[in-house]
């Protein structure tokens, strides 16, 4: 049988909101365990949560090259790889694999909604949002249905655009231009986060205020960012993939909810798209970027 019908006959447990363990072997206990590490984009984007990663394993007695391997492989962005990837590490007989999985949108219900609501306490007027979605994002759906609902509930227009790849963002920035929403809403997804600079030079470039999934966007001139901590997620992964390799078994291991959301505001983009932010919100940030 190949490795789809093998990969079939697998238990994906779900966890942290955003890690899933893959487990291919009985046993790892009378070898040294190799683990394999699938990132939904470059090494160089995700350095930040393999960092975390590691450091999980470290805190459990684990030290890659010497009593753990590490088997690394990226998916570019590019959901499509992921079963390719699998197969590849199945062949490379890992142990167990780590994978990004459920995104915390569909465990903490109201992150959309808190989301709309920091752009109306930004903009008080605050009547149409456009957002990006990538329909390809099978998890999208659940934060595209969050959205919705919250922004009725506030009297807010949502408009969604669908960016599945970087080729799409020309027309949508030329479809924001015409349409000239009041702020703007992105969800996580690897296509922004590889075109974080693109996205937030045209927030600037059309004063528009954003509050983002990543961290990252804001970093390089996006307004905000509100969501669970990916590297504090993937710093407990690690605690399931000790548990799994000293002989748990997946299906007893709960399922965690993210214990750490982080709001990270930068100022400097305020003073650009010329809006303020209330002191009260700035009192709860974990970060301010000057």
């Amino acid at each position: 049988m190949g490795s789809k019908a093998a990969m079939k006959r697998r238990e994906f447990i779900t966890f942290l909101g955003v890690a899933a363990v893959l487990p291919l072997a009985a046993s790892a206990q009378s070898k040294i365990p190799r683990i394999g590490f699938i990132g939904n984009s470059t090494a160089a984007l995700e350095a930040n949560l393999v960092d975390a990663f590691r450091e999980g394993l470290r805190e459990l007695g684990y030290e890659e090259g010497r009593n753990i391997v590490i088997e690394y492989r990226w998916a570019g962005g590019e959901y499509q790889r992921f079963s390719t990837l699998v197969a590849e590490l199945i062949t490379a007989k890992v142990d167990l694999i780590v994978t990004a999985g459920t995104p915390a949108a569909l465990i903490a219900p109201d992150l959309e909604g808190k989301r709309l609501q920091l752009l109306r306490e930004i903009v008080p007027a605050l009547s149409y949002v456009a957002m990006f979605v990538n329909s390809v994002n099978p998890f999208h759906v659940s934060s595209m249905r969050q959205a919705r609902a919250a922004a009725e509930g506030m009297g807010i227009k949502l408009q969604l655009h669908d960016i599945r790849k970087t080729e799409d963002l020309d027309d949508v920035f030329t479809a924001i231009r015409n349409e000239r929403p009041g702020a703007l809403l992105i969800l996580a997804d690897r296509v922004f986060l590889h075109n974080r600079e693109r996205i937030a030079d045209f927030t600037k470039e059309q004063r528009l205020p954003n509050v983002n999934a990543y961290k990252e966007i804001v970093e390089v001139g996006g307004l905000m960012s509100y969501g669970p901590s990916y590297e504090d997620m993937h710093k407990r992964a690690a605690t399931y993939v000790d548990k799994i390799l000293k002989g748990a078994k997946p299906a007893d291991l709960p399922i965690e909810q993210p214990s750490k959301f982080t709001f990270i505001v930068n100022l400097k983009a305020a003073r650009a798209l010329d809006v303020t932010v209330p002191s009260q919100l700035l009192a709860f940030t974990d970060q301010l970027i000057e």
